[in-house]
């Protein structure tokens, strides 16, 4: 890791309080950029929820402001900001932005350089360009769904993580962002980002998605390798009930799974769909004699790609994860201290102090309309119209 940040001076104002947009400039921050938080004034309220204090590292390291986006003032207000900043994120459905003035077009008149990222669910144009959604929609439509696990109903399992939200979405914003910031090192010009966590989702699928536009070929569960077609890429329950998955894929370390499992007849028939049933047999009757603790002592070092399936409070307290600094202190005026998960993306500096997480109510406003150019008299009067809070 560097020893400077690598966005160091990179300012971003931040429009969403939940989804994708707030996952990209939580990993912008982190990345050392600094982050603004835009929302609306008290009395305003909005439509999204809000969320728990700890969530998104509870927007540490990130600033707070407030404006009436309806009001004038307040939309003039926020374009000065604008006016001076790198990169402007915003979730809002398509035009909505537009409407209130401070759209792309608004703001790159005022500041040519300006990034401007759009994240919504289907994107900005297209018949379901207005519709309202969340992570489970865009995996249903992207194909993500049908093409997992089954549930006990033999319906499509829920995911258990906001995959759509996260790498759909909030991780091809920053990764468009990053683009974008390099390309305007060299013209001096910004760009547009039109980000749909659905096409996102697609390019997550983009092995099934190709397979069948190829070949014609339909994926399902159990379809392929990398769902379960074989013995040698499932998940196993051990003596104790926890769980354990197997990924061994290549033909080396799926024979060193099957001689470690006493199954050594079954070494030539890794692709064989004829025997998977009795495969998947006897793995089931050789994991059932230990607990997964003991499998994984034996099987993770041994090149059987074999490892736990962990809950939550097993990652936490994960002696692996412990030793690569992944979890941090941070410290709540409301709720005291507690521990979030820290800077995990590669090349950030993951050894940090206690991160501070202000509450929702403590904003920054006066001060970032002061470095914005704005004057004392000016600033008290924006604060006592309430436009800005």
């Amino acid at each position: 890791m560097a020893s400077t940040p690598l966005l160091d001076g990179i300012t971003v104002l931040d429009l969403a309080s939940v989804g994708p947009a707030a996952r990209t400039s939580r990993w912008l921050a982190d990345y050392g950029a600094t982050v603004v938080k835009v929302g609306p004034t008290p009395k305003l309220g909005g439509v999204q929820i809000t969320p728990p204090f700890y969530a998104y590292a509870g927007h540490r390291d990130m600033q707070r402001a407030q404006f009436d986006l309806k009001a004038d003032a307040g939309r003039d207000a926020f374009l000065r900001l604008a006016a001076t900043a790198d990169v402007v994120i915003e979730s809002f459905r398509p035009g909505v932005v537009d409407r209130l003035g401070i759209g792309y077009s608004t703001v790159q008149a005022l500041n040519p350089g300006v990034v401007y990222c759009s994240t919504t669910g289907y994107g900005q144009d297209g018949p379901y360009a207005q519709w309202a959604g969340h992570d489970i929609n865009y995996l249903a439509v992207g194909g993500y769904l049908d093409c997992s696990g089954r549930d006990e109903s033999g319906g499509p399992a829920l995911p258990g993580a906001t995959i759509g939200d996260g790498a759909g979405g909030g991780m091809q914003a920053v990764i468009a962002i990053l683009a974008a910031l390099v390309s305007r090192s060299t013209t001096g010009v910004g760009a547009y980002l039109d980000v749909s966590v659905a096409d996102g989702v697609l390019s997550l699928m983009s092995l099934h998605l190709d397979e069948y536009l190829a070949t014609g070929r339909v994926p399902a569960p159990r379809h392929d390798l990398l769902t379960g077609r074989f013995a040698c890429y499932d998940v196993y329950p051990c003596r104790d009930g926890e769980w354990l998955a197997v990924g061994a894929i290549e033909p080396q370390f799926f024979a060193n799974l099957c001689r470690a499992l006493g199954c050594d007849q079954w070494i030539e028939h890794q692709n064989d769909d004829a025997v998977q049933d009795e495969i998947r047999g006897d793995f089931r009757t050789a994991f059932a004699t230990r607990t997964r603790d003991e499998w994984v002592a034996t099987l993770g070092p041994a090149n059987t790609c074999v490892s736990a399936v962990a809950s939550v409070p097993s990652v936490v307290d994960d002696p692996h994860f412990a030793a690569r600094d992944t979890f941090s202190e941070a410290h709540d005026a409301q709720h005291g201290a507690f521990k979030q998960l820290g800077r995990v993306l590669a090349g950030m500096n993951r050894h940090q102090g206690v991160a501070e997480v202000r509450p929702g109510t403590v904003t920054d406003t006066g001060e970032l309309l002061r470095g914005a150019g704005f004057d004392e008299s000016e600033v008290a009067a924006l604060l006592e119209e309430g436009v800005v809070a």
